[in-house]
């Protein structure tokens, strides 16, 4: 099935901002401590914390936050191969097995999102946090949800509540993703049930999509 053109453009757009995410077992410690300080420090800058020792704050918890998943996601890694190695000919792979080293990788996902979250609401507004996670899953959220009102102009209040409740939901998993291509999955899977959910509606994705970019090429060519 042919996709529509609408996500082609989500997609292109949002590669402009993606950038490698090595988890730490496949770098040197001090690289992936510089990488991911880089990462934290581009984030709290974005912030504008007037308080010096509450950025140290915030910028540490970050950090933090990236090891915490960099260790689960790594764990999750060597268990799964640990129980694929133990396949024979006479002895398929365990799936129940890594069915529950999966389960057990979301349970200590959801511990350290929520422990996270808390340590940030104690010393960042609302606003701020949200800023984070932004920050955490390159802004993907904002793109995608003012790409839809730009696409389908016609979208109801009631619409643009359910497709903006649907990314907050597929951001707060993608922040806990091991890498960019996990996050942008995360995204895709939400994207793919909210357009399901404006076929549903009645509207024609295809043409709304070539019709966005017509509107797109025409205010380009007004521009210059």
């Amino acid at each position: 099935m042919k996709r529509p053109c609408c996500l082609i453009i989500f997609i292109t757009c949002l590669s402009l901002s993606v950038f490698p995410q090595q988890t730490a077992s496949v770098q040197p410690a001090g690289d992936y401590t510089r990488v991911i300080t880089q990462r934290a420090e581009k984030i709290v800058v974005s912030l504008h914390i007037t308080i010096p020792a509450t950025e140290d704050s915030v910028r540490n918890i970050i950090i933090q936050q990236y090891r915490n998943l960099s260790r689960i996601h790594d764990e999750h890694t060597t268990q799964v191969k640990t129980i694929r190695s133990q396949k024979t000919v006479d002895k398929p792979v365990d799936e129940t097995a890594i069915t529950q080293v999966e389960a057990a990788r979301m349970t200590q996902l959801k511990k350290v999102h929520d422990e996270y979250l808390a340590k940030l609401a104690g010393l960042l507004s609302p606003q701020q946090i949200d800023q984070v996670k932004d920050g955490m899953t390159y802004g993907v959220l904002p793109i995608t949800y003012k790409g839809y009102q730009d696409m389908i102009l016609e979208l109801t209040d009631e619409q643009k509540k359910q497709i903006y409740a649907w990314l907050l939901e597929a951001r707060e998993y993608a922040m806990d993703a091991e890498s960019s291509d996990k996050k942008h999955q995360w995204f895709g899977k939400y994207k793919g049930r909210i357009n399901n959910y404006l076929s549903a509606a009645g509207y024609d994705l295809k043409k709304a999509g070539e019709d966005w970019e017509k509107r797109r090429k025409a205010a380009a060519v007004q521009g210059k």
